[in-house]
Formats: C-alpha cells, sequence, structure tokens
C-alpha cells in the first residue's frame, strides 16, 4: 500500500497493527513514534511564613522520569524548614530549572512536566499566589515528619471544619486521606482538638516522692549518664573556601541581627536539684516501661509553664515597633538542640495542657526528628518561650540570645555534685544547676525576672509543690 499510514505507536517497537486510507490492514514495525502532552510548568508553590526564597537540598527525579501525582519530586530547605515538594501531574518530567544548592525562588518554574495525553491539566495559580493560605492547606507539599496526601476538595473540606490534616487517618492509597475519613473524623469528634500524645491514660504513680532528707545519686551515676565526648575530625585543606550562607546558617543571621536591637537583660541564679534527682530515679523506670526515656527536661519546661501562669508578660511578644503587647494563650515552649543541620529550636506545644510523661513524649519524637534531619516548619514555629540546655555539652553559665520576637529565654548549666551547707552547718553534697535568663528589658524588667525565676527554681527544689498546680 503506497498510501500514508495513519494510527498510534506504541513506542517498543513490536509490531502494531495500522490502517492506510484505502482502508487496508496492516502489519508493521512500530518506531518509537509517541503521542506527546501538554507540557506544564510546576512552580514552587508558596510554602508559607513569608519565605520567598529556598535552597534545593536533592533532586528525587531526573529528565525523562516517569512521574504520577503525589510523588517526591525534590526536597527544599528554607532559612526555616525542610520541605518536600511533591508531583501534582501524573507524566513525564521534561527539564530541571535547578542544580542541586542552587536557589529557587516561590513561583518560579521548578520543573516542566509532559502531562498524559487527555488527562486534566490542573492550574497552579489558585496555589501559587495565596501567601496567606495555611499549611494544611498545601496540595502538594510535604512537611517532613507531617506527610499528608490530600486532594484540594478534601483540603477544602477539613479547613471548613477546623481540621487539621496531620490529626486525620487516610485510609486511601499511600496513605491518601478521602472524603470519608474526614467525616468519619467529624463523626468521632467531642470537642476541641487537643494535641496528640502518644499516651492518653496517665498513670499516677504508686510510691510517695522522695522526703527532703534522700540521699543524693552517686557521683558516678550521674556521670554515666553524660552523653560519650566526640572528637571531631580534623580539617585541613590547602586553600581559602568561601561559600554562601544558605538555609537555617542564613535564618541565623537574620534572626540574631533582628536580635541586635533588643536590650537584654541577664539575671543568672543556681538551683538545687538534689530532691529532683531522686524522683526522677524513682519515676525513670515507670517511663521506660512505657518505651518514653524520662530526662530532667520535661520537668524544667513543666516548671516553667507553671511560671508563666503567674507572670505571663514572659509569655508575650511585641510588635517590630514595640508599641503593642500580645500575650500568648498557650505555652509553646522551645528548645535549642544541637543538630547535624546547626542550632534548631522546636518546640512542645501548649505546654499548659501537657503532664510532664505528655511532654517527655514529645521531647522523644522531637529528639528524633531532630537527629534524622526531619523537624518541620510544624515544630520550629510558633514558639513562645525559650530553654536552652547547654549543659547536654557541658557549659556551666551562658548568655542565652532572646529569639523574636519572644522577650524571654533561659539556658540550662550542667548538673555538677558540689558542697552546700544545709541549716545545721554540715557539709553535704548538693546536685547543683546553673541557669541564666535573657528578657526584653523594654518591656520586662528586673524584678519581675527574678520572681519568676524564684518561682521555677521553688517548682525545682522542691518537685512536690508541682503537684498543687498540676492541670
Amino acid at each position: 500500500c503506497q498510501a500514508v499510514v495513519r494510527g498510534s505507536w506504541c513506542g517498543s517497537g513490536v509490531l502494531c497493527r495500522s490502517w492506510c486510507g484505502s482502508g487496508v490492514l496492516h502489519w508493521s514495525s512500530c518506531h518509537a513514534m509517541v503521542l506527546q502532552g501538554p507540557i506544564v510548568q510546576f512552580k514552587l508553590s508558596d510554602i508559607g511564613e513569608g519565605i520567598m526564597e529556598v535552597t534545593v537540598k536533592e533532586w528525587y527525579v531526573k529528565e525523562g522520569d516517569k512521574v504520577s501525582q503525589f510523588d517526591s519530586i525534590c526536597e527544599v530547605q528554607s532559612d526555616k524548614a525542610s520541605v518536600t515538594i511533591t508531583s501534582r501531574y501524573d507524566g513525564v518530567i521534561r527539564k530541571l530549572y535547578y542544580d542541586v544548592d542552587a536557589t529557587a525562588l516561590v513561583g518560579k518554574p521548578l520543573v516542566d512536566i509532559e502531562t498524559e495525553s487527555g488527562s486534566e491539566v490542573i492550574q497552579e495559580e489558585d496555589v501559587v499566589e495565596t501567601p496567606a493560605m495555611a499549611r494544611e492547606e498545601h496540595t502538594h507539599q510535604e512537611i517532613k515528619g507531617h506527610k499528608t496526601q490530600a486532594t484540594p476538595a478534601v483540603r477544602r473540606l477539613a479547613m471548613e471544619n477546623n481540621i487539621k490534616l496531620s490529626e486525620v487517618v487516610g485510609t486511601g492509597k499511600d496513605g491518601r486521606i478521602l472524603k470519608e475519613d474526614i467525616l468519619n473524623f467529624l463523626a468521632k469528634q467531642t470537642g476541641a482538638i487537643l494535641p496528640p500524645t502518644p499516651f492518653q491514660e496517665v498513670q499516677t504513680p504508686g510510691p510517695a516522692l522522695a522526703p527532703a532528707a534522700a540521699a543524693p545519686r552517686p557521683v558516678s551515676t550521674v556521670a554515666a549518664t553524660k552523653p560519650p565526648l566526640t572528637t571531631p575530625t580534623p580539617v585541613f585543606t590547602s586553600k581559602d573556601v568561601t561559600e554562601p550562607l544558605k538555609g537555617f546558617h542564613k535564618a541565623m543571621v537574620k534572626t540574631m541581627t533582628a536580635a541586635l536591637k533588643i536590650p537584654h537583660f541577664g539575671y543568672c541564679d543556681e538551683v538545687d536539684l538534689s530532691r529532683l534527682v531522686a524522683l526522677r530515679a524513682e519515676l525513670r523506670p515507670m517511663a521506660e516501661g512505657r518505651g518514653v526515656k524520662l530526662s530532667y527536661m520535661p520537668f524544667f519546661i513543666k516548671a516553667a509553664s507553671l511560671g508563666l501562669l503567674h507572670f505571663p508578660i514572659l509569655n508575650a511578644s511585641v510588635d517590630e515597633g514595640c508599641q503593642n503587647i500580645t500575650y500568648k494563650a498557650s505555652h509553646n515552649v522551645g528548645l535549642a538542640m544541637d543538630t547535624s543541620q546547626g542550632l534548631l529550636v522546636p518546640n512542645v506545644k501548649n505546654v499548659q495542657l501537657l503532664s510532664v510523661f505528655d511532654i517527655a513524649c514529645e521531647l522523644n519524637r522531637l529528639q528524633a526528628l531532630g537527629a534524622a534531619g526531619q523537624l518541620g516548619t510544624t515544630e520550629l514555629t510558633g514558639g513562645t518561650f525559650t530553654l536552652s540546655n547547654i549543659g547536654s555539652i557541658g557549659g556551666t553559665y551562658a548568655k542565652p540570645v532572646i529569639l523574636p520576637p519572644e522577650v524571654a529565654i533561659g539556658a540550662l548549666g550542667k548538673i555538677q555534685v558540689l558542697p552546700r551547707f544545709d541549716a545545721a552547718g554540715h557539709v553535704f553534697p548538693a546536685h547543683i544547676m546553673k541557669v541564666s535568663w535573657s528578657a526584653d528589658h523594654r518591656i520586662i524588667d528586673g524584678a519581675t525576672m527574678c520572681r519568676f525565676s524564684n518561682l521555677w527554681r521553688e517548682y525545682l527544689e522542691n518537685p512536690a509543690t508541682m503537684v498543687l498546680d498540676l492541670k
């Protein structure tokens, strides 16, 4: 047949059936002719928090790879969190616009995707140009540690009913959240949504709290709890190396520059933790029986929250012109962490509603995410008060720097066994920890900071008194 052969070609090189204009059926060899669909520029959506640029840390695809909706495309890092960008289309990657470690701009093309012929192409502009959109509304972004997959309709249903997708268990493919999951979640709701805790039932410790005269822990036991010292590998170079500040390092520059504008007031004190050491030794086996590591930090955080109830000005924020002060209802206590990505400050949300055990569970989760480099925007934003545990490395005193827009921060030193005198003048070994506070002296005076510190110290030196105020 001399007519031009028309028909579909599979692109696999096998014999295919086709027909010509004369109506004669032919079998011929397929020569990799592929019907192309429309090519769509997949733009980097707004990821909130006023972020306008990110650093591309890793590509999960290359040109020519086939992707489906919700498949991971790349990992980007802003000055606040690491975010995995996922595809909103089914198709083939045709172009990558950035190399690894390059800076990508919000609203600009990230990749070109050749969509499948006949598939519905969704306009991106409804996502890109919405800076006020909450993180839960982003259809194709995954904050590490809180993966949520849902269609725009499902996300809108969740938003209208004030439901966080991170609290809904998805029953669809690969954990995708369906409309039925949202409706079932609504049906089970009986009140306000509280922060989820690994254990809903908190048992009351059976043994009584340690008396004031309880023997302190041996020095060898305290020393055994210290993390092993790690010696960094020496680096020798033959020439100077200059590289731009990116990611969390760039965020530190921005934050500390803003902190420099705050007049810091410093206050230091020491705390006798002998009774708390005995109490923790009694409670630690019970916590480990529930699969949770119990450190001193949950007690420090809870005592701070109890103190903030009496001094709410320390759990506040001021605007840029220092004309208005906002008293925060939630006690979102941040904990400075030394991670492989640098200094990060995740926070425990709503400490005023949590028990010491609940705080320990959340700290275990945050530390695991920090060690894996998977702390996301949810964990790293919204803090109202911060504690920095320099003692975990070995420091005794520090001058902590306030993290705007917060107005106070504390630095905790290492616990040392030191000689002290009792009321009768006898020397005894005591577990002493130094604490250093910094406060925004524009709105917080020295007397307020001192009274808060005294109350916080009282809770820790006599942990039984915390029982009266626990909720």
